[in-house]
């Protein structure tokens, strides 16, 4: 059954984590998006990604962009995630990650959507 949700639980809230991530981690970019991610060692919660979101105030003075460019990227996510969480609940493995906007303009949704679908695919193949 596809679920089309995106709880809170799914998001990278703790600071703990988001440090360790940011420190442990390894990365990769696919434009306009860095991608920070780290495989999980205890379980955090039912869902097997956790993830966040973010766009940096020098690119994007204006907090409305920055939101709007988050949801845009939470939306994109939201509706694809799920191939990569199946994958993920059938190995038993847990992964953190961040996706960074670094573009300087807001890109409409289109391509935002298929930036995360490279994104999502990436995330299968790493260990």
């Amino acid at each position: 059954m596809k679920t089309y949700s995106f709880k809170k639980e799914e998001r990278l809230k703790s600071r703990k984590l988001i440090e360790t991530l940011f420190r442990d981690g390894k990365a990769f970019s696919v434009f306009p998006y860095r991608v920070v991610y780290m495989p999980l060692k205890e379980p955090a919660g039912k869902y097997p990604v956790q993830v966040g979101f973010s766009a940096t105030t020098r690119r994007f003075p204006h907090a409305v962009d920055r939101n709007r460019i988050k949801r845009l990227g939470r939306e994109a996510w939201r509706l694809q995630k799920q191939e990569l969480y199946d994958h993920l609940q059938s190995e038993s493995r847990q992964l953190a990650v961040f996706l960074i906007y670094t573009d300087k303009k807001i890109a409409d949704f289109s391509t935002l959507q298929d930036k995360i679908s490279v994104i999502l695919k990436k995330l299968q193949k790493v260990e």
